[in-house]
């Protein structure tokens, strides 16, 4: 068991294991030191958010045994980069947030508030404001 929390405060929920995804393969999207991408926001594939990601230089739809990727499908729970997600909000093609498998250390860099719109079990979550984490 880890001491890892969630945008809730609450212990982080694995994303997926089928795929299995995370920094470390583990299922869980946690921060990692030494993880420069901040593989700490689990989401829901969507094609729109896949093409999009695509286009941008990151195939996650083809599949690379070498890497043990599987390559995605929409529907599929991802740990995504921080960064590729925030570009994926303002393109206006983000896919939907696990906020039980988010790590809070995304409140760092995302508003709340951004979350909440782009929630995909609970569109009028209580995420607590920033913390000082």
């Amino acid at each position: 068991m880890t001491s890892d929390r969630n945008v809730y405060g609450e212990p982080l929920e694995p994303c997926s294991m089928d795929p299995t995804t995370g920094f470390l393969r583990d299922g869980c999207c946690r921060r990692v030191d030494g993880d420069h991408g901040r593989h700490e926001l689990c989401a829901v594939m969507t094609g729109e958010f896949l093409t999009f990601s695509k286009a941008r230089g990151n195939d996650l739809l083809t599949p690379r045994p070498e890497f043990d990727f599987p390559g995605l499908e929409p529907g599929d729970r991802w740990c995504l980069c921080l960064s590729r997600w925030a570009e994926a909000v303002d393109a206006g093609v983000a896919p939907p947030v696990i906020l039980e498998a988010t790590h809070e250390a995304v409140l760092r860099d995302v508003d709340p508030d951004v979350l909440r719109e782009h929630a995909h079990d609970h569109p009028t979550a209580n995420i607590e404001d920033e913390k000082d984490l």
